[in-house]
């Protein structure tokens, strides 16, 4: 990595100045790629959670009970 002794000369000669020039396109790639597969999984642990939620408020009178204020806990 070079350093800057003069900003009066050319800008081409001195090099990159910072690391990793050049594989910004690779990190956008990549960095996208994770940002969809997380919404994929958020979403997949989401719809979990809701149909585990569904199942615990349609046994006995949970939902009921839960409409009443009432705490429904999960069976263990």
């Amino acid at each position: 990595m070079a350093t800057v002794e003069s900003w009066t000369g050319d800008i081409m000669a001195i090099g990159p100045i910072y690391p990793f020039a050049g594989i910004e396109g690779l990190l956008v790639i990549i960095g996208v790629a994770f940002w969809i597969i997380w919404h994929i999984w958020q979403w997949r642990m989401e719809a979990h959670n809701y149909q585990d939620d569904l199942r615990v408020l349609q046994h006995n009178d949970n939902l009921a009970k839960a409409l009443r204020g009432e705490k429904v806990l999960r069976p263990m």
